[in-house]
C-alpha cells in the first residue's frame, strides 16, 4: 500500500468517523505531509519501518528547529495514524515506543482590564463602519472567552433570545473543539455591540455577497461571505497595533485573560471550566496559579512581616 492511499484513508476516518474540525483535519495533513517527506527522501516505505526509524524521523524534527509543542503534536498525529492503519490493514506500529517531550510550564499571560479596555476603544474610529464589526468581535473574545474559530463560526441562530425580556439577546451558542456545544451568558457591553453591528453594518455587507442568497454566518467580510480566521485575528493584530501592545496580544490571549478576570472576581473554578469548555477541570486550574501569583505578590508588598 502506498503511504499517500494510507494517508488519504485516514483523513476520511477523521472526517467522517470522527468529525473532527476542519483546523484539526489541516493539523493532522500537514503533520502527516511531514512524514510523507522524511520517508521520501530517505527512500522508506511507511509500512518496513522500525521504532528505530521512527525516532529518527523525530530526531529530523528537532533538528529542523521546531518547538517541542509542534514536535509533540507532530509525533502524536503519527501514532495516531499508525494505530488506525494497524487496525485497518494489519500494518505493524512503530510508533509504540515513541512519547511527547516533557514541556517547561508556562503560565497563559493575560492582559490587565485597562489594556483590554484599551483595545476595545481602539475600533471607535469615526466615519469607518467597519469599526462597528471589528468592535463586536473583541467584545465577544472578551466577554465570552472564545477561541477565535468559535466566534467566525458563530451563525446568527446562536444569538439566544431571553424568554423574559422579549427579544433581547441573552445568550451565544459556541462550537469548541471536537464540535462540542456550550452556552455561555453575554454581557451588556458584548450585546451591545452585536447589535449595533447587525444594526448599521451587516445588513450593507450581506447586500454585496455575490449569490445575492442570505447567510446564517454572523460575521461577515465586506464580500458578504462569512468571515475568514485570518481576518479575525488580523482584527486583533490592528488593534494591539493601535494601543502600542504589538507582540502581546492574540485571540488566545483575549480567552486568558477572561478566564483570569472571572477568577480574580470570585467565581468558581468549575463555572470558568463550563464557559471556556474545557472537559477536564485540570486544564482550567492552571489559571488558578496565576491569582495565587498575584495574592503572593500583593501579601509580599503589603504585610508587614511577609519579608
Amino acid at each position: 500500500m502506498q503511504f499517500e492511499h494510507a494517508r488519504k484513508s485516514f483523513i476520511d476516518h477523521l472526517q467522517i468517523e470522527r468529525g473532527l474540525s476542519p483546523n484539526s483535519i489541516s493539523a493532522y495533513s500537514r503533520d502527516l505531509s511531514k512524514f510523507g517527506l522524511f520517508l521520501t527522501s530517505r527512500g522508506l516505505d511507511f509500512e518496513g519501518i522500525d521504532s528505530a526509524v521512527a525516532t529518527e524521523f523525530e530526531i529530523s524534527l528537532k533538528e529542523s528547529g521546531l518547538a517541542l509543542s509542534s514536535i509533540n503534536r507532530t509525533v502524536s498525529a503519527l501514532k495516531t495514524f499508525y494505530k488506525f492503519v494497524s487496525r485497518e490493514f494489519s500494518i505493524s506500529d512503530p510508533t509504540t515506543e515513541m512519547s511527547a517531550n516533557r514541556l517547561p510550564r508556562k503560565l497563559p499571560k493575560a492582559l490587565t482590564i485597562s489594556e483590554i479596555t484599551s483595545l476595545l476603544d481602539s475600533t471607535e474610529r469615526i466615519g469607518d463602519l467597519t469599526a462597528l464589526r471589528d468592535r463586536a468581535i473583541l467584545e465577544v473574545l472578551y466577554g465570552t472567552g472564545a477561541r477565535v474559530s468559535e466566534v467566525v463560526g458563530i451563525n446568527l441562530a446562536d444569538l439566544g433570545k431571553s424568554t423574559l425580556t422579549g427579544d433581547e439577546i441573552t445568550t451565544l451558542k459556541l462550537r469548541g473543539k471536537g464540535s462540542k456545544e456550550r452556552i455561555v451568558p453575554l454581557g451588556n457591553f458584548a450585546k451591545a455591540a452585536i447589535e449595533d453591528y447587525l444594526v448599521r453594518l451587516r445588513p450593507s455587507y450581506l447586500e454585496r455577497s455575490k449569490s445575492g442568497k442570505s447567510t446564517s454566518a454572523l460575521f461577515l467580510n465586506s464580500k458578504g461571505t462569512r468571515l475568514s480566521r485570518q481576518s479575525a485575528w488580523q482584527t486583533v493584530i490592528d488593534a494591539a497595533d493601535a494601543t502600542g501592545l504589538t507582540g502581546k496580544v492574540s485571540p488566545h490571549v483575549f480567552r486568558h485573560s477572561y478566564a483570569t478576570h472571572l477568577l480574580d472576581g470570585g467565581a468558581d473554578i468549575r463555572v470558568v471550566q463550563e464557559l471556556l469548555g474545557h472537559s477536564s477541570v485540570t486544564t482550567t486550574q492552571i489559571y488558578t496559579l496565576i491569582t495565587i501569583d498575584k495574592v503572593r505578590e500583593a501579601y509580599a508588598s503589603a504585610h508587614p512581616r511577609a519579608n
